[in-house]
């Protein structure tokens, strides 16, 4: 299992490495925005430097859209109009008070919005205070230095682990309805196919890593993250922008969860071996106890850049190639390029649900990994 893992990161790392060779690695030149109000309307106009978009530029700024968090969600853009088709999300800020509306009523970063004599800016993806003519201020960096409000809002990754909660809930109550007349009692309808992978990850993963005797209580976890993690990846591969697992964030918040549910397991072996390991001459301990504490922190960080690295390289790279349609039509034909592009876009389709699996497996195999190695009895020798 560790070899396929390996080559499937090295499988990705390298058609990640030859995006560039499509063309699309182009970055657009912005300059300091002045911002202007216009008559009655709160609409805010940014003044770029004068260099007209190319298509690699369109794609490469469509794909960062997809990977980043966003207040709305996005299926389609009519740049000939210049309007998009989607639905706005709630927006709840915390400055002086209470704020809620509709992320619409920014009109995608085009528009201030004015609240209890406060006006707020969508400016690259992030709510920024500002003034009635919407002035963005910079730091030496170059990045915007305005107060921000205390952000509670319900942006796409929010919306989407809501969304995926639910689907939890109502999966898992299907699933123990089968049971409630009996064990014996067999599942019917989509609780058969929850049936194996519940018991794959309790044989495979909870026994051979945590014991018969321990697995139990740790069960719970182990069947939400790992279901969590499962679900969230397929959701990323639809066309309605989930990216949840790409967030450094969410999978920052899940190894803590793991890191905390191992610490605060352990018996006093665990603690034992990591302050003062017996067997060992005792100069030695002084040098291997900051390893060992440095150890317990490099393993939850270790889950947390595994798993984002992956649903982000692999979210790029199927956008890329889905993206080589636009940039080669006028080389290629229209034909041409929609049949390599859809050639290439469903092998890594194909080999991202695959990923989707392994990283859930991953990260639950490596837990219950954790979690066995903190709560077992050691029998000295």
């Amino acid at each position: 299992m560790v070899t396929l893992k390996k080559s499937l990161n090295l499988l990705a790392v390298i058609l990640f490495a030859i995006t560039p060779v499509f063309s699309f690695a182009q970055q657009s030149v912005e300059t300091a925005v002045d911002v202007t109000s216009k008559t009655d309307a709160v609409a805010i106009e940014e003044e770029h430097v004068a260099v007209e978009k190319t298509q690699a530029d369109k794609v490469a700024e469509f794909i960062d859209h997809h990977l980043k968090d966003d207040y709305s969600f996005i299926f389609f853009a009519d740049e000939a109009e210049g309007k998009k088709y989607g639905f706005s999300l709630p927006v709840i800020l915390i400055d002086n008070g209470l704020k809620v509306f509709m992320s619409s009523e920014f009109d995608h970063g085009n528009k201030l919005v004015e609240k209890d004599g406060q006006t707020y800016r969508l400016y690259h993806s992030k709510i920024y205070k500002t003034d009635a003519e919407g002035t963005i201020s910079y730091d030496e960096k170059g990045h915007p230095s305005n107060e921000k409000p205390l952000d509670f809002s319900i942006t796409k990754n929010v919306a989407s682990l809501f969304f995926t909660t639910i689907l939890l809930f109502v999966m898992f109550l299907g699933l123990a309805r089968t049971y409630k007349n009996g064990p014996n009692n067999l599942p019917k309808g989509f609780a058969r196919v929850l049936e194996p992978l519940v018991l794959y990850v309790r044989d495979e993963m909870a026994i051979p890593n945590i014991g018969v005797k321990k697995y139990r209580k740790f069960m719970p976890y182990l069947l939400t993250v790992f279901f969590l993690i499962f679900l969230l990846n397929l959701l990323g591969l639809t066309p309605l922008g989930f990216n949840v697992t790409g967030s450094i964030s969410v999978t920052a918040c899940l190894a803590i969860f793991t890191f905390f549910i191992t610490q605060f397991n352990g018996n006093k072996d665990h603690w034992l071996h990591i302050f003062w390991m017996p067997g060992i001459p005792w100069p030695m301990k002084i040098f291997l106890a900051p390893i060992e504490i440095l150890g317990a922190i490099i393993k939850p960080f270790s889950l947390m850049v595994r798993l984002f690295a992956n649903i982000t390289a692999g979210h790029s790279v199927v956008m890329g190639l889905i993206a080589v349609a636009f940039l080669y039509q006028q080389s290629l034909g229209v034909g041409g390029s929609v049949g390599i592009s859809f050639v290439l876009s469903t092998f890594l389709v194909v080999l991202e649900v695959l990923i989707a699996f392994l990283q859930a497996f991953i990260f639950t195999m490596l837990s219950s990994l954790f979690i066995g190695m903190a709560v077992q009895e050691h029998e000295e020798h």
